[in-house]
């Protein structure tokens, strides 16, 4: 089990002002789960994200994976962010395998995991491409493939399809979920849309706007829905999916009842 109970994070700003970011946010994440926290610009789903990841302190609560606490980054947390980060002046297969490399793993075993991880998210005839040679799906498939090399037990996304065109986005969308049914981690995924927080979570949290609460809780089978059917469209235009979507919706914008409220 991942464990955020009662999280809450205060930052001081240059000018000496206190920001409270997040407010006391409890979470229970169980393998193989995919949870989604939704919610607009700076209501501090990041601010969440980086605190598991250990990139950032907790001023109150804990974090604990497995029953050990978080207190910095760690290879059972692999992050993918939403700009690529990868190193243009390395290939595809040395920017999969750059964590394996620091792990001081054989450069032999360090190219097989690479080019399997890259046979997943369907890139195996691009392994010595170089990142300015790719699209923006495709880097981030490989950004994917990195943050996987490792076997962590979670993957943490932090809006990894912001950046996308639409139609490129629902491409990775289902990616996305093909290697979740595959690999059977955990999955942290931020964003701000509806559609794909309902389209990919077994898990929706939303959360309200600074001090980041989380404000309702939907327990979801789109997602298994699709990895089982393959069809996203019966998924996104099924009655059910709509009428969610716009509870949702109403939720973000107070004009409905939080249908759970968080303590």
């Amino acid at each position: 089990m991942l464990k955020v109970d009662h999280a809450s994070v205060y930052f001081r700003t240059r000018d000496g002002q206190t920001v409270h970011a997040l407010d006391r946010v409890s979470l229970d994440i169980p393998d193989n789960s995919f949870v989604v926290a939704l919610g607009a610009s700076g209501c501090g789903k990041s601010t969440l994200l980086n605190a598991i990841a250990g990139f950032l302190p907790l001023s109150e609560g804990a974090i604990t994976l497995d029953g050990r606490h978080i207190a910095g980054p760690g290879a059972d947390r692999g992050v993918v962010f939403q700009k690529d980060t990868l190193l243009p002046w390395k290939s595809v297969i040395d920017n999969v395998a750059l964590g394996l490399k620091f792990a001081g793993l054989p450069r032999a075993t360090r190219r097989a995991r690479a080019e399997e991880l890259l046979h997943l998210v369907g890139l195996k005839d691009f392994t010595n491409a170089f990142p300015y040679e790719l699209s923006g799906g495709m880097r981030q498939r490989v950004g994917i493939a990195r943050a996987l090399a490792t076997e962590p037990d979670v993957l943490l996304m932090d809006e990894p399809f912001g950046a996308l065109d639409s139609l490129t986005r629902e491409q990775m969308q289902e990616l996305l979920v093909s290697i979740w049914r595959t690999t059977r981690k955990r999955i942290v995924f931020i964003t701000h849309s509806i559609d794909e927080a309902l389209f990919l979570g077994t898990q929706v949290v939303v959360m309200s706007p600074r001090p980041g609460r989380i404000v309702a809780r939907f327990n979801l089978d789109f997602v298994r829905q699709l990895a089982e059917t393959g069809d996203s469209r019966s998924v996104k235009t099924s009655p059910e999916f709509v009428s969610l979507r716009e509870e949702i919706r109403g939720i973000l914008h107070g004009s409905t009842e939080l249908r759970s409220a968080a303590e």
